[in-house]
C-alpha cells in the first residue's frame, strides 16, 4: 500500500451509545480507491468484502466507489464514513435481537447495508416465523388436502347428478311406455279367431284355440 501523500487527524465520531462520543485517527489522501479501501478493511473488515455472517445471519456491507472517492479527497466525508462502519456491529446486533422479540418470535434472514455516491445509506432486512420451511410445508399439505376433498366432494355430487338424470331418464321412458299402454288399440278382422290373434299378438304358445264345435 503507497502511504505517500497520505495524512492523518484525530477526529471526534460519535458511537452506538447516544450522546457518547470517541475519538480516532482518520486517514485520507491515499494514492487511489484500492489503497484507501484496504485501509478501510483492515479496520471494517466487513466492508466491500462479500456476505458475512453476524450473529448469525448473512449480512452484507457495500460502498461504492463513488462515494470512497470523495472520503479520501475529505476528511469530514471520511469520518462519517467510518463513524457509521464503526458501529455495523452493534445495529446489527441490535436488529438481530429486535427481530426475534417481534410477534410471532421471527427470526432474521438476511440484512444488507449500503452506502450510495452521496453518502445516503439504505439498509435491508427481511426475517420469517419459518426458518426451517416447516409451516410452508404444513401449509402446503393442508392447502393439497383441501383440494382433494373439495374434488371428493364435486366427484360426489357429479355422480349424484348422473344418477339423478339417468332415474328422471327412467321414469320418463316408463311413462311413456305407460301412456303407450294405455292408449294402444289391437285391431283383427277374419273368419278364423285364432289366425285373427296369431295375426296381432303372435303364436309363440301365448293362445291356444281349439276350433272344433
Amino acid at each position: 500500500m503507497d502511504v505517500s501523500g497520505v495524512t492523518s487527524q484525530i477526529m471526534e465520531l460519535k458511537t452506538a451509545t447516544p450522546y457518547v462520543t470517541r475519538q480516532e485517527e482518520i486517514k485520507t489522501g491515499f494514492k487511489n480507491i484500492n489503497d484507501y479501501s484496504k485501509y478501510l478493511q483492515e479496520k471494517y473488515p466487513e466492508m466491500n468484502t462479500g456476505t458475512k455472517n453476524m450473529y448469525g445471519v448473512p449480512v452484507t456491507v457495500t460502498v461504492s466507489s463513488a462515494f470512497l472517492e470523495k472520503c479520501n479527497k475529505d476528511p469530514e466525508k471520511a469520518a462519517f464514513l467510518e463513524e457509521n462502519l464503526a458501529v455495523t456491529n452493534e445495529c446489527v446486533k441490535r436488529s438481530v435481537e429486535y427481530t426475534k422479540n417481534m410477534p410471532g418470535n421471527p427470526v432474521m434472514t438476511f440484512m444488507t447495508i449500503e452506502y450510495d455516491a452521496n453518502g445516503e445509506i439504505t439498509m435491508t432486512s427481511a426475517c420469517t416465523n419459518d426458518p426451517d420451511g416447516k409451516i410452508a410445508r404444513e401449509n402446503a399439505k393442508r392447502k393439497a388436502d383441501e383440494a382433494r376433498e373439495t374434488q371428493k366432494k364435486l366427484e360426489k355430487r357429479r355422480l349424484k347428478k348422473k344418477k339423478e338424470k339417468e332415474a328422471e331418464e327412467k321414469r320418463r321412458l316408463e311413462k311413456i311406455k305407460s301412456e303407450s299402454l294405455e292408449t294402444q288399440e289391437y285391431i283383427g278382422m277374419g273368419t278364423d279367431l285364432r289366425a285373427i290373434t296369431e295375426s296381432i299378438f303372435g303364436s309363440k304358445g301365448k293362445t291356444s284355440f281349439d276350433l272344433r264345435a
